[in-house]
């Protein structure tokens, strides 16, 4: 080699070494996919799973990274041909005109172009025969899985998956698929599906093992939990001490697994692994009325405060700042204590500092309670407490007065709705019942209140919803002159009837205004979402005041409409503006806004 010398000689191989170790760039790769015959929705899957097709957004940019996805893309895509219940396809996946199933990863080419997916679906194949076996009592198979539907492997699959169900909501928490059988009879277009089920024998629940990072007391755990050891499996009864444990508050994760094996003896025991939330949690509210002024709340929650997964909650309010009556509030605490009676009850104690400034009246209330709480289910609850409530009030019957009652307050809850914040649909159904049992010179009674609301979207996915809302309340016993104001009813504000100043409506009484003894309230809204954001409302609120302990026809009323905009903020729930101006009555007159965050209902 004339001219060459040995560095000249090195150079050069280094240079060659260096561009065959280097991957080779490409331009755009060039990619089609077709499939004659097969629907629209079809192509456009298999266009957005297939590798070779999508290798830009993936970052795939080699010939052999090109080459792997196309490898891998002849299984993923005869894989969604067959749950679609094509059962005889076709695929070819050409790199640069050559079948990539025939390319060798030890000789990729150095640069690949263009890439061709060709699909022929072949005809959709039905079921001849589905079969399972056994099933266990009650078992509920998908209709899809039965002679002459459309053969998929998802049908088949979630017939499975029912079948194995079905034993274990009868006990056999150990049941699984024994085998299957599938035979593709091509020229009929035909798929034939056995599936054998192993149910193993039934076992019953044996001991929750508590571990994980958890500061509450084991026992306390147990008595809450309420594991049914000794009782048939069950996989509800799993979920129902799951939710008994997330009720409390206390746990950021709590999980529940059943051991891969059952004991010599029939039962089944459980590992139960536990996270615990901070413990401490701060919240604040602001709420502003035209008239009303600036309300702001904030809440303090201290969980597991005593190593038994109680929850000790301070709540306080600032109400009326800048408005047109003085500056009132509310202290209050309550302590929650789920692990004193049975896994769905719990034990609280619960006290009240309150003063209200109102146009109408003004009252200092405090209040000690002590109760349980019965949780039936998610959706229901009802709680009853016994206590004391002393009243002191300057209203239009006079000032100085007080009022000493003995108090067995009940409440129940029923939610229905799909969501706390801004429902679409379902209900909400809220009753008080309170007997007092006056001393001291005060009379004895029973108060009443319920709160119903209904909620719909008409099958529009919640772009339109219609809300409605009743409110109904009642004084039974006493003079409307022997009960303590806070106990009697007034209507107006963001509450009851927005667009009317805040308690407007009551009673006249000399030159004074008193609450009433009944109390009626309707609301109406039409919520319309303009964008995914952003929602309009038009609403009407009306509301009754009466003398008697029922609403009568001779009754004190009076009405507000208005329109409203609300702004979707997650998982806080919409920001509300509502603008209303009364429409029937003399309480008041002029726009009133409010704004706060939530539905107005």
């Amino acid at each position: 080699m004339q001219g060459s010398t040995p560095s000249g000689i090195l150079r050069c191989w280094m240079i060659g070494a260096v561009m065959a170790l280097a991957p080779s760039c490409l331009a755009a790769l060039e990619t089609t996919l077709t499939a004659p015959g097969a629907p629209k929705e079809l192509v456009e899957r298999l266009e957005e799973t297939s590798s070779v097709a999508t290798a830009e957004n993936r970052g795939l940019d080699t010939p052999l990274e090109i080459l792997s996805a196309a490898l891998s893309d002849y299984r993923t895509l005869v894989q969604i041909l067959y749950d679609e219940g094509y059962f005889s396809p076709v695929v070819s996946i050409k790199l640069d005109g050559q079948e990539a199933a025939e390319l060798s990863s030890l000789s990729v080419p150095s640069q690949i172009n263009r890439a061709v997916i060709t699909i022929e679906t072949g005809p959709t194949f039905k079921f001849g025969t589905a079969t399972i076996q056994p099933l266990a009592p009650n078992t509920e198979l998908p209709e899809q899985f039965a002679p002459g539907k459309l053969a998929t492997t998802g049908a088949i699959q979630e017939a499975a998956s029912a079948g194995v169900q079905g034993w274990r909501d009868a006990g056999h928490a150990k049941a699984s698929v024994a085998g299957q059988k599938v035979i593709a009879r091509h020229a009929q277009a035909q798929l034939d599906a056995q599936i054998n089920l192993d149910p193993d024998r039934r076992l019953t629940f044996g001991r929750m093992f508590i571990d994980g990072d958890t500061d509450v007391r084991h026992r306390s755990i147990e008595k809450i939990a309420g594991f049914p050891s000794g009782e048939v499996y069950s996989p509800a009864q799993i979920q129902k001490v799951g939710t008994r444990l997330r009720r409390t508050g206390t746990f950021n994760v709590v999980s529940l697994q059943e051991r891969e094996t059952a004991n010599p003896d029939g039962t089944l025991d459980f590992d139960a692994t536990f996270e615990d939330l901070p413990k401490r949690r701060l919240t604040f509210g602001v709420e502003l009325a035209s008239r009303d002024g600036v309300d702001v709340t904030a809440t303090w929650t201290h969980r597991n405060m005593f190593r038994r997964a109680e929850r000790l909650r301070f709540e306080a309010a600032v109400r009326n700042i800048g408005g047109a009556e003085d500056i009132d509030g509310r202290i209050g605490l309550r302590l929650d204590q789920p692990d004193r009676l049975g896994p769905d009850d719990a034990t609280f104690w619960s006290t009240l500092l309150e003063r209200r400034n109102t146009e109408n009246y003004d009252v200092t209330v405090a209040s000690l309670a002590y109760g349980a709480r019965r949780t039936f289910s998610d959706q229901l609850y009802a709680e009853a407490s016994a206590g004391f409530q002393w009243s002191d009030a300057d209203d239009a019957y006079g000032n100085g007065r007080k009022f000493r009652y003995f108090i067995l307050p009940f409440r129940s809850e029923w939610d229905k709705r799909d969501s706390k914040i801004s429902a679409t649909r379902g209900f909400y159904l809220d009753s008080q019942v309170m007997p007092f049992v006056g001393f001291s010179g005060s009379d004895t009674g029973l108060r009443l209140y319920f709160d119903g609301r209904a909620y719909t979207s008409f099958g529009t996915a919640g772009n339109l919803v219609l809300a409605g809302r009743v409110q109904l309340g009642s004084v039974i016993g006493p003079p409307a002159d022997g009960v303590t104001p806070d106990f009697l009813f007034f209507s107006g504000g963001a509450g009851t009837v927005r667009g009317q100043p805040f308690e407007s409506l009551g009673i006249p009484v000399g030159t004074g205004t008193a609450g009433g003894k009944s109390f009626l309230g309707f609301s109406g809204e039409v919520r319309g979402r303009v964008t995914e954001s952003l929602s309009l409302v038009g609403f009407y609120d009306y509301g009754i005041v009466d003398t008697s302990s029922f609403v009568g026809s001779g009754a004190e009323d009076h009405a507000g409409a208005g329109i409203g905009v609300r702004y979707d903020l997650g998982g806080f729930g919409p920001l509300r503006l509502d603008l209303a101006v009364p429409v029937q009555g003399d309480t008041g007159d002029g726009l009133q806004f409010y704004i706060g965050i939530g539905q107005a209902f």
